[in-house]
């Protein structure tokens, strides 16, 4: 399995693949929502098997010490095998190397205990996010 990191119209394509899969069909969240238009500036984390992308994360700078990670997902045949720590695990090497001091993240209710597990939490009340209710958490990155 590999890993890609950037804003390449490739990396892109994969990403959106399993976005559109994971929230537009499986979770019906509506595709304007999901496609915001944020990808043109931020780069997506895309792990492939082959050529097929299982998972994909998009990277975004809030400001010099913080980033957030969002549109995060594990394709359906690919969940509960360790990928999603995995790709975690990437995106904050990155971040640590990109001198981020913590990130932010958006996670949808059902996922707050894996995010926990790897470290994040929560410090606000639950939130609808495109019709989900979701937990704002954070993790402070030791370098």
């Amino acid at each position: 399995m590999e890993s890609y990191f950037g804003t390449e119209e490739w990396i892109k394509a994969a990403s959106y693949t399993l976005r559109y899969a994971i929230f537009v069909l499986e979770q019906e969240i509506p595709a304007h929502l999901e496609f915001d238009g944020k990808d043109a500036y931020y780069p997506n984390l895309v792990r492939f098997h082959q050529e097929q992308p299982i998972a994909t994360l998009r990277y975004q700078k809030l400001n010099d010490a913080k980033v957030q990670f969002d549109r995060f997902c594990v394709a359906k045949d690919w969940r509960k095998r360790g990928i999603g720590r995995e790709m975690l695990q990437t995106a904050e090497k990155r971040a640590k190397s990109d001198a981020f001091q913590e990130v932010y993240l958006v996670a949808e209710m059902a996922a707050v205990p894996f995010y926990e597990k790897q470290g994040y939490q929560p410090f606000s009340d639950p939130l609808i996010e495109d019709g989900i209710l979701c937990q704002q958490m954070r993790k402070k990155l030791h370098h």
